[in-house]
């Protein structure tokens, strides 16, 4: 794990010193960077966070020292404190900020200041005040030799260079491990001081690139970093290597198979949705709370038409980075309420950029096309009674005819055409509880409005499944209405509307398959009139029901063999949409079920 001081990367060369002292960074920076340059890369540059049980840990670990903050005293005055917590540093020579956790002071004689002539002050005398700096870790003390991992004495060193640019004498630093009570001394010796101005200079360079460092290699690292579901490390490896290396390690679900947290549908017209200590609440029009959910158990707020939210509760999913979406009462979708924290402008760089490449648009487009059209043909073919030999034929056509299409217009053709092989055969996967009834037999498919049943429900699933791929392409940071396939127009998530392509069979055409035939859904839930159909809104709930149940199912995940739920898998697919506009995996791959 430890990295020689003298190591070097070609694409992290150190530069002048000129260069090291024209901005400062913070000290977690470096920390992160000596950790991992990827993760770094992603939490700093691209303003991408995530939480785990770790994280969580450590934020509990650190509860005492960041309730206060106290600051540095003078090096030259009498009768230090012995203990200051949560301690502001800065250091324009050194180019770095920091936060300590604690300091344990003792007094001496003052330290007289740099000549200004070099990077640091002299060496403290052996009589100077003394400073010692204690980081806090959650863990138990490593089983290794220097009873610590490098990046946590990198760490350390940083905050002794900036006590001694402060006149400070310090020479080495202590370690606290919470979960075994345990402080381990770190001595500042060459060695550190070293490789630590070496990590400083690399990461001043680092923050300039615009490029993704590589991920780990089958890292022991990646295991408890709370960005694993982010970074994809196997992953980005596996789908870097063309053709597949049938010796590389197996790729590792690194992030849980599905979510605890669940969103919450308020459809009820005239409801309210207010803020009750750490979550939200939802009453209906006549005053009867009908739903409370704490914050750890929401992932998305879901509003459909007249529904009103307080500012207290809107402030409480902001901070915590809960999507509110907005819907109409049929479903529409109006937009997102949700926190700016996302900084990564080079994400939606590459985006805009390849958004106006017809030959990255039209590959991207054949992927996706390609993989709906496999994904009709394999419902189909699982599902119709009797088989619908002509229409897999047909689909089969069209699966063939993406790699021949030259322009975007074409490939619109083509999958127009297998859309009328598919949805002429949609009704013979049709088995409804009740048995056989003309309210759920499908003459193709039409919208805005729907004439029937079937295409009320398809339309209304289509608008949930569009609902979370625009949240899961926001989460990423990617514009979820600038996309490649679907063309730019004022108030169409065009971006959301590709990536769902790929999942329309394998989620919503599925969720309405099973909620007519186990009767979840039953045609007394439906009302037509002046050529168009209608859902109730039991049919409604029946239906979002379905569509929830199908999004947390385990699901084999077809390119890297691992289960995980299809609302990951779509989140999943966004992250690597953000990676093949970066240039980090060399083509995006549909999600193709087998």
């Amino acid at each position: 794990m430890d990295t020689p001081a003298g190591s070097t990367n070609d694409r992290y060369h150190a530069p002048p010193a000129s260069a090291d002292r024209a901005e400062q960074i913070a000290l977690d920076l470096l920390h992160q960077f000596a950790y991992c340059p990827r993760r770094m890369h992603l939490m700093h540059l691209d303003g991408l966070m995530a939480h785990n049980a770790y994280t969580e840990e450590g934020l509990w670990a650190h509860r005492r020292v960041d309730a206060v903050a106290d600051p540095l005293p003078d090096s030259g005055g009498e009768d230090p404190p012995s203990v200051i917590r949560s301690v502001s540093l800065g250091s324009e020579r050194l180019g770095l900020t920091a936060k300590l956790d604690l300091c344990e002071l003792s007094s001496g004689e003052p330290q007289p200041p740099g000549d200004g002539n070099g990077l640091f002050p002299p060496e403290p005398s052996p009589t100077a005040p003394t400073a010692v700096p204690v980081e806090t870790k959650r863990g138990n003390v490593p089983d290794n030799p220097e009873r610590s991992w490098e990046p946590e004495r990198v760490q350390l060193m940083a905050q002794g260079l900036l006590l001694r640019e402060h006149g400070w004498a310090c020479n080495h630093g202590v370690l606290y491990f919470a979960r075994s009570r345990t402080r381990v001394i770190v001595p500042f010796n060459d060695d550190l001081e070293s490789l630590t101005l070496h990590l400083l200079r690399k990461v001043k360079l680092a923050i300039h690139d615009r490029q993704l460092p590589p991920p780990l290699i089958d890292s022991p690292k990646c295991n408890g970093c709370s960005l694993n579901a982010i970074c994809l490390p196997d992953e980005t490896h596996a789908l870097q290597a063309v053709p597949p290396d049938p010796a590389a390690p197996q790729v590792r679900r690194l992030y849980p198979a599905r979510d605890e947290a669940q969103p919450l549908y308020v459809q009820e017209q005239g409801a309210y949705v207010g803020k009750k200590g750490e979550g939200i609440y939802a009453r209906s029009r006549g005053g009867a709370t009908v739903a409370e959910v704490r914050l750890i158990d929401l992932s998305q707020l879901v509003l459909c038409g007249n529904v009103g939210i307080s500012p207290a509760a809107l402030h409480l999913l902001a901070e915590a980075g809960v999507t509110v979406t907005h819907l109409s009462q049929g479903h529409w979708f109006y937009g997102l309420t949700g926190n700016f924290t996302l900084k990564n402008a080079y994400d939606r760089a590459a985006q805009f950029r390849a958004a106006d490449d017809p030959v990255r648009c039209l590959a991207f487009a054949k992927a996706v096309v390609s993989a709906k059209c496999q994904n009709q043909r394999t419902l189909l073919r699982r599902n119709a009674e009797p088989e619908q030999t002509a229409a897999l034929l047909g689909l089969q056509h069209a699966v063939n005819a993406v790699d021949r299409a030259t322009d975007l217009g074409q490939l619109l053709g083509i999958e127009g055409g297998g859309a009328a092989h598919y949805f002429g055969a949609f009704t013979s996967m049709l088995r409804p509880k009740d048995g056989p009834t003309p309210a759920f037999d499908l003459n193709g498919r039409n919208r805005r409005p729907p004439k029937d049943p079937i295409n009320a429900m398809l339309s209304f699933a289509y608008a949930i499944l569009a609902k979370e791929c625009t949240v899961a392409c926001a989460s990423v940071g990617l514009d979820p209405f600038w996309g490649f396939y679907h063309q730019p127009r004022h108030g169409r998530p065009a971006l959301a509307l590709d990536l769902m392509e790929e999942f329309r069979a394998l989620i919503a055409d599925s969720a309405v398959i099973n909620a007519i035939n186990t009767g979840m859904v039953v045609p007394g839930m439906f009302v037509a009139g002046a050529g168009a159909c209608q859902m109730e809104p039991e049919g409604r709930k029946a239906l979002i029901r379905a569509i929830e149940l199908r999004l947390d199912q385990l699901a084999t995940h077809p390119m890297f063999d691992y289960r995980c739920s299809w609302r990951a898998m779509i989140r999943l697919q966004a992250q690597l949409l953000a990676r093949w506009l970066r240039g980090d995996i060399p083509a995006y791959v549909g999600i193709v079920t087998r």
